[in-house]
């Protein structure tokens, strides 16, 4: 199993709208991809805005190719997200779950 992980920072004003958008379109397009397993968003209130850490969990390499394409470590960011971001990644990092 892979774990793919993400961290965006967004604007105070935005945070509720990117929560949102992960809980009624990005979450339910991933259920809908084989390999997909499940999903854990973590949140943290910071100085210049709200802290997001995306974390997803996938059979496989291979599973994650189907949401992200060709590059494995690309990071998947529809424009309107990148508006509601203070920074983002632009790279994922991916993990093999040991347990």
């Amino acid at each position: 199993m892979i774990s793919r992980q993400w961290r965006g920072l967004a604007r105070s004003e935005a945070a509720q709208a990117y929560e949102a958008h992960l809980f009624y379109e990005t979450l339910p397009a991933l259920r809908e991809i084989d390999g997909f397993v499940d999903a854990s968003i973590l949140r943290r209130i910071v100085e210049t805005g709200v802290e997001f850490l995306v974390v997803t969990r996938w059979s496989s390499l291979e599973a994650i190719g189907k949401f992200s394409g060709s590059d494995l470590e690309a990071a998947v960011v529809p424009e309107k997200v990148q508006r509601m971001m203070v920074e983002y990644d632009r790279r994922v990092k991916h993990y093999e779950v040991v347990k």
